[in-house]
């Protein structure tokens, strides 16, 4: 075991301290990784809060980014000095890992939620020798270096550390929105895309729905620098919700037939209604957002039997070894410019990023450790 520095969330106190814990080396399936970036999500808000399945104290953070270290034995993938983004865990055997589904593994709650090992251990401790939870998405990024299982360690060139730290929302958020619209739906020529919610993921959306043949892209906000935004990164039409009637305005955008798909990516019910409610004639709402675990919504039954649907996405359904690499070269490309949302932070600063976060002055920060 080495130290190292963590951000440590405890039970009852809704905010992230630097601590200096103790990590252990990896094992024979892990990685070490000395982080360069990471970026603050809202699920690592919402579990620092208490509000999903992770239990505290632990050491969040699931949009790593970083240089390895040192690597198990059995590790193939990745070897010592490489550049990689760290993305969330899988069990890599069952039918959805094998089918090249990872994002719905059958163990994915425990495998990412639990901040432990699926044996129940954790590679974090405190100095005091008292266990901490570690292996959060299967790293645990929100420190200078973290443990991370090898399946959610994905190897990727980068021009510099400072390239390399900017490109870790592509872990989590900005594969959730770019894969629920590339992997998820199945969009065609003519068609239209409703967003609601225009945050990172639901930006994310909005780029990828721009490199595909749909001719309309909505996007459902009440923020009016975000709705800006979303025209500036591909959106043909935008909808202020807190000045306009929402329903009646996509009505005229898509000369009432209804969209034919929608991405949910608020977590507010309400959003999801709407989007439920919008939907044409055999179109489908992908639903993103996690609001807080337990949290109920209602659609009309009978609306959904001309051949609505409601499908949850996970991470996009994303393929890590070959749809991140792909997000990398789009956005070197120009075509995914997803930096814009980007703010970086010093990581003494992360609990105004996470304030910035959570008050959506700022759609995606990055905590940027020193080289």
């Amino acid at each position: 075991m080495f130290e190292t520095r963590a951000a440590v969330a405890r039970p009852g106190a809704g905010a992230f301290t630097w601590e200096s814990v103790r990590l252990e080396d990896p094992r024979p399936d892990e990685v070490l990784v000395r982080v360069v970036g990471a970026g603050i999500c809202h699920t690592d808000l919402a579990s620092r809060d208490e509000q999903l399945h992770t239990s505290l104290p632990a050491v969040l953070g699931h949009e790593g980014a970083g240089v390895v270290e040192a690597v198990g034995e059995s590790v193939t993938g990745v070897a010592v000095g490489d550049t990689v983004l760290l993305s969330f865990d899988s069990c890599g055997g069952c039918p959805a890992c094998l089918h090249g589904h990872p994002a719905y593994c059958r163990s994915f709650i425990p495998r990412n939620f639990d901040a432990a090992r699926p044996d129940g251990t954790t590679p974090i401790r405190s100095v005091d020798d008292s266990p901490i939870g570690g292996r959060f998405f299967g790293q645990s990024s929100f420190a200078e270096h973290c443990v991370a299982h090898e399946r959610g360690v994905v190897p990727v060139k980068a021009a510099d550390e400072d390239e390399l730290a900017l490109l870790a929302p592509i872990g989590c958020g900005v594969q959730t929105g770019a894969g629920a619209v590339l992997n998820e739906l199945s969009v065609g020529p003519g068609d239209s895309v409703a967003v609601f919610g225009a945050g990172a993921v639901g930006l994310s959306a909005v780029m990828a729905a721009a490199l595909t043949t749909a001719t309309r892209v909505v996007v459902v906000d009440i923020i009016a620098s975000r709705l800006e935004l979303a025209k500036e990164m591909g959106a043909t039409d935008v909808i202020n919700g807190a000045e306009e009637d929402v329903a009646a305005r996509l009505g005229e955008v898509t000369g009432g037939g209804g969209v034919d798909h929608a991405l949910e990516s608020s977590g507010v019910p309400a959003l999801l209604r709407q989007a439920v409610d919008a939907l044409s004639v055999g179109g489908t709402v992908a639903v993103a957002g996690a609001p807080p675990v337990g949290t109920d919504a209602s659609f009309d039954v009978n609306f959904l039997l001309n051949g609505r649907g409601i499908r949850g996405v996970t991470e996009g359904d994303s393929d890590l070894t070959s749809f991140v690499p792909s997000l990398v070269e789009l956005y070197r490309r120009g075509r995914l410019p997803f930096d814009r949302m980007v703010r970086t932070y010093s990581p003494e600063r992360i609990e105004e990023a996470a304030a910035d976060a959570g008050s959506g002055e700022v759609l995606k920060p990055v905590l940027r450790f020193p080289s």
